[in-house]
């Protein structure tokens, strides 16, 4: 006679751990020790017994919440509302790189549209955009906002059009800003929309230096294409903050 394998109840701090990951997307091992006075050894033990579990990612030094192929492609007013700290994190550290009076071209998604918040801070930027969100979420009278122009392409106000990577591919830029919807483990950005592949593929070879802008949770999961090799990026943006 065969006796079938329980699984352990989950502890109070396990319990935590995972409403922490899936309100913010990904939570640091040394935020986590320091939130339970524990040390990090004892959190590294937990986050290993959940991902065995199926109950979060594992990633270098902290855990994320799982995503499946549908929460990839969750409606926008769901993404609006996952993983709002990491999304402020990564926005603020890219900002920080983009000195004033420089050209930009800032991609589609809920992350450029705190970012572009994020850069109402700064003074003289001359920036192009195919979401009409961002756009919105510019400040008019302090930088010079350009709308580039095509199809609407979905809830998150994105646009599209063929004619779109040709304009790009007359601009010279200093920076161009791109999102994904994950990076795989074979470190390549991926994307669902072809549409939009292609217009982030134009405004990278328009650029003088490319930003990856992705929350931790994206790293580990595929897509249906490749926008381009992690490497292929000057800059990869995560929030997480600088290893010692």
């Amino acid at each position: 006679m065969t006796t079938a394998m329980t699984t352990p109840p989950l502890t109070d701090r396990q319990k935590q751990i995972l409403d922490f990951t899936e309100r913010d997307g990904f939570v640091t091992i040394e935020r986590l020790a320091e939130i339970f006075s524990v040390s990090a050894q004892t959190v590294r033990r937990d986050i290993i017994t959940l991902s065995e579990a199926g109950r979060l990612q594992r990633f270098h030094g902290g855990a994320g919440a799982i995503e499946t192929h549908e929460t990839l492609r969750l409606d926008y007013s769901h993404k609006e509302n996952l993983s709002v700290s990491g999304k402020t994190a990564v926005a603020r550290q890219a900002a920080a790189l983009i000195p004033d009076g420089t050209s930009l071209y800032l991609d589609v998604g809920t992350t450029m549209e705190m970012t572009a918040k994020a850069l109402n801070a700064h003074q003289g930027l001359n920036i192009f955009t195919n979401s009409m969100r961002v756009a919105l979420a510019l400040d008019i009278s302090r930088h010079t906002i350009h709308v580039l122009g095509g199809r609407v392409a979905g809830k998150d106000g994105s646009l599209v059009s063929e004619d779109l990577p040709l304009t790009l591919s007359g601009l010279q830029l200093d920076f161009a800003l791109i999102a994904c919807s994950c990076i795989d483990d074979k470190e390549r950005v991926m994307d669902f929309d072809l549409s939009k592949i292609a217009v982030k593929r134009a405004a990278m070879a328009s650029a003088t230096r490319t930003m990856l802008l992705a929350t931790p949770d994206k790293f580990g999961r595929a897509a249906l294409a490749t926008i381009a090799p992690l490497q292929d990026f000057d800059h990869v943006i995560d929030g997480r903050p600088p290893s010692t």
